[in-house]
């Protein structure tokens, strides 16, 4: 093929870009930063070994985690594009992966509106407590109104309705505002907030009476548990999970990055923050449960649950029983780090959508937002603010993350590194670019131990599923068919249709720059252009 690059068509639009990589950084740090690493990290932990998971948790860190993030960092920058865009620039067919990975995004995004505007709620109803001496009843029954058994209800819940569509115009208004403008400036804003809201949250916690009892409970080494598989693998996923890697946003966030950026070194920041904040939420939240249990004069045993159980049940009795004054104070800075943590995620991930949408058909970035925005605003609103939207959001969080996340990462990464035998192209764009370089070890734990990993998680999930003795969540079987499994074979047919589309002349397959460009056949760089980094990662041009 030929070197020779066309250039882009007069008039054509430059790729919107972060406004420095510190931004970028802090961007990628708000979309990994999320509600699993302060509701499920503390408990994944507990349950699997103690301070024992530590050891294989920074294993699954060092192996897994931050190579994929790597791989999802080299795909996005180097093809510039959103997930669709990058793969079809790799090749035609793979951009069936790319639009598998907006279509999750799209279904996460949907429902993550739900539990932000429950956290937001939940600050106002901390200064009064309102959960009364029920907690447990009075989330399910009193503020959700949740129905006993799953179907199709439409009733709206004011309470949840109206603080998740001030959840959506937030969202929408980062969003239209554009990369530089509205992600860089709400990640610079909302992550420093969201580390100050916790540290104070974490030093309050520590001063409570019990905090040593849970912290014992959290991390007393079990290290019989280490010769357990099954620990092993619930340290994949969660680093899995935290990373937010896998499903497109990391290649959408790397795309807005300059030519020469440091990506490895990015990418080492943006990891080592996500697990150092996932140990503090563990001391926070097991300190405060150490004091509960104290409180009820029961053990640590007794108290510990994780996700919505533990932000939305238990949190309210820890602030009931917290010393005069410090509830309230508690609550705003439990719930308020759930919103901040929850509110850059969900503009990460739809931001894949707003992206992949904008590239594929042209449209500015405001006409994306206003029309596929305000769609899923409206699905958002209309299926989870109702009496049976926490139904739909348990089946629909379990599968989207079990059978599709899992399953599109396995498939891109076999795609890339097997069927197309592009690794070698991609490491070598990485240390293009890179101060940390990658080689063999790297290209081992890509192509051989994070598909091993990924499969086996993915095999292990189906055959639990399939021989269980009732269907997920003891829910009817009419249900979990059509919003669990329907939803994951709909994703996948989607996305192959999505693919069917072709591309306008004027879409940024075109007018950004001719396939050429991109083709892994050429260098990896534009042509006649070299780069590296100085010591301090920041671009030096030849």
């Amino acid at each position: 093929m030929s070197s020779q690059v066309t250039s882009a068509p007069a008039g054509s639009k430059q790729r919107e870009a972060f406004g420095g990589r510190w931004i970028f950084i802090l961007a990628a740090m708000g979309s990994a930063i999320g509600l699993g690493n302060i509701w499920r990290f503390p408990y994944i932990a507990y349950e699997n070994g103690g301070g024992a998971f530590i050891i294989p948790y920074l294993i699954a860190l060092l192996t897994a985690g931050i190579p994929l993030l790597f791989f999802d960092y080299s795909l996005g920058h180097r093809f510039k594009g959103s997930p669709p865009l990058t793969f079809r620039r790799l090749t035609k067919w793979t951009e069936t992966i790319g639009w598998w990975q907006v279509l999750i995004c799209f279904v996460i995004g949907v429902y993550y509106a739900a539990i932000l505007g429950w956290s937001a709620m939940y600050i106002f109803y901390s200064s009064t407590e309102a959960w009364g001496d029920d907690p447990n009843a009075f989330f399910f029954e009193d503020y959700l109104q949740m129905s006993e058994t799953p179907a199709l209800d439409f009733t709206i819940v004011p309470s949840v309705f109206w603080p998740m569509l001030i959840i959506w115009v937030a969202v929408l208004v980062v969003l239209a505002l554009g990369v530089r403008r509205g992600i860089g400036m709400a990640s610079a804003i909302g992550i420093p907030i969201l580390v100050l809201m916790f540290l104070i949250l974490v030093g309050i916690a520590l001063t409570l009476p019990g905090a040593a009892m849970g912290l014992d409970g959290l991390f007393t080494p079990n290290w019989a548990a280490l010769t357990d598989p099954g620990v092993w693998i619930a340290a994949y996923g969660q680093i899995f999970f935290s990373l937010s890697v896998g499903f497109g946003i990391m290649i959408t966030y790397s795309s807005y990055l300059k030519r020469r950026t440091n990506l490895t070194g990015s990418g080492l920041v943006v990891g080592f923050s996500n697990s150092g904040f996932e140990v503090l939420a563990g001391i926070g939240v097991f300190s405060t449960l150490g004091f509960m249990a104290q409180a009820a004069g029961v053990t640590i045993e007794e108290v510990v649950t994780s996700g919505i159980g533990l932000a939305f049940v238990a949190f309210p009795e820890i602030i009931s029983q917290a010393p005069a004054g410090l509830g309230p104070v508690i609550g705003v800075l439990f719930f308020g780090s759930l919103l901040f943590a929850g509110f850059t995620s969900m503009i990460s991930i739809l931001e894949v959508v707003v992206s992949a949408v904008k590239d594929k058909i042209g449209w500015s970035r405001m006409t994306v937002v206003a029309t596929f925005g305000l769609a899923a605003a409206l699905i958002s609103l209309f299926g989870f603010g109702t009496t049976s939207g926490l139904h739909l959001l348990d089946v629909s969080d379990y599968f989207v993350n079990q059978f599709g996340i899992v399953a599109a990462s396995f498939v891109a990464v076999v795609a890339v590194a097997w069927i197309l035998r592009r690794l070698d192209r991609m490491v070598k764009h990485l240390n293009q670019v890179s101060s940390f370089r990658l080689g063999g070890i790297y290209k081992f734990l890509v192509g051989i131990l994070l598909p091993v990993v990924l499969a086996y998680t993915l095999v292990m999930e189906f055959i639990a599923q399939l021989s269980a003795e009732e269907p997920y969540g003891g829910m009817p079987n009419w249900y979990v068919n059509t919003f669990g499994w329907g939803m994951v074979i709909s994703l996948i047919v989607l996305a192959i249709l999505l693919t069917l589309i072709p591309w306008p002349k004027d879409s940024a397959l075109y007018s950004e720059a001719s396939e050429n460009e991109y083709a892994l056949d050429e260098t990896d760089l534009v042509p006649g252009k070299h780069a590296s980094t100085d010591e301090s990662g920041q671009e030096i041009r030849s």
